[in-house]
């Protein structure tokens, strides 16, 4: 039996996903869209899990598109090439849209390559871990498409600001992980044994707080990027810190603060 294109290990309340197509670095064919798009649709519902970790098996986070596997469904394609076309990219588009949706922080371990759509996926998440060996670019335009696609030029101008965002889009070159460093891309750059071990870093400071309060962050920081104002976004701050402070584990916090002890969350 052949190994599933997308493996998923449940750490406590932690889900690691790998992408797992070593022999085309992890590129995106029908398989793999549909499993990533499901995945990340399904976890809307599932308040169990509380942080996602995305990363790529063997040497390349995810290579993009298939170009060589293709993706699709060429007998449709022949039918009717533009419909056809269309019904690909909004399915690969449900990806990054349920990355952005779920109320899980996600982790993105990018180690080795990182193309067009495979680099909109580190986009996607909520933090950007880079290995040492880390390549990344929007490789569209420099297969005769346009540059802007798979949500980079909404990710890209709001991470690294208008001009190297126009820079990265524009020319399809690759940035490196120092470089990726500097412009802010990506937080934090490690060897590449060393990637899991810094998501673990993150990981427990998360766990450490209220899973209500975690979820609704990820939310305010979504929402705040494209407020419309400073008084939309704190309108949306007031009512989850209303809402918030109605749990029980806001109180367990307050109390165990004044116990000078970790707090006991359950989620309530």
């Amino acid at each position: 039996m052949s190994e599933p294109v997308l493996k998923i290990e449940e750490r406590g309340e932690v889900d690691w996903v790998t992408m797992n197509r070593l022999d085309a670095l992890n590129a995106l064919n029908n398989d793999m869209i549909e499993a990533l798009a499901s995945y990340f649709e399904g976890l809307i519902r599932r308040h169990d899990r509380r942080v996602v970790v995305l990363k790529g098996a063997g040497r390349a986070f995810c290579a993009g598109l298939d170009l060589k596997g293709g993706a699709g469904d060429p007998e449709a394609a022949k039918r009717a090439p533009i419909h056809a076309g269309l019904a690909l990219q909004r399915r690969i588009g449900d990806i990054y849209r349920a990355m952005r949706r779920c109320p899980q922080p996600i982790i993105s371990l990018v180690s080795g390559a990182a193309a067009g759509g495979g680099f909109s996926l580190a986009l996607a998440s909520d933090i950007r871990i880079a290995a040492s060996d880390a390549r990344m670019n929007c490789a569209f335009i420099r297969i005769g498409l346009t540059g802007a696609d798979m949500g980079s030029s909404y990710f890209l101008p709001r991470i690294v600001g208008l001009s190297m965002a126009s820079e990265l889009i524009l020319t399809g070159r690759f940035i490196d992980a120092e470089e990726a460093l500097a412009s802010r891309l990506v937080s934090h750059v490690v060897s590449p044994e060393a990637l899991d071990e810094k998501a673990e870093e993150l990981i427990a400071h998360m766990l450490a707080t209220a899973p209500l309060s975690l979820s609704l962050t990820k939310e305010a920081l979504g929402h705040a990027v494209d407020a419309p104002s400073l008084e939309a976004a704190m309108a949306l701050e007031d009512r989850h810190q209303i809402l918030t402070s109605m749990t029980a584990d806001h109180k367990e916090a307050q109390q165990a603060f004044l116990e000078k002890r970790a707090p006991d969350f359950e989620g309530r």
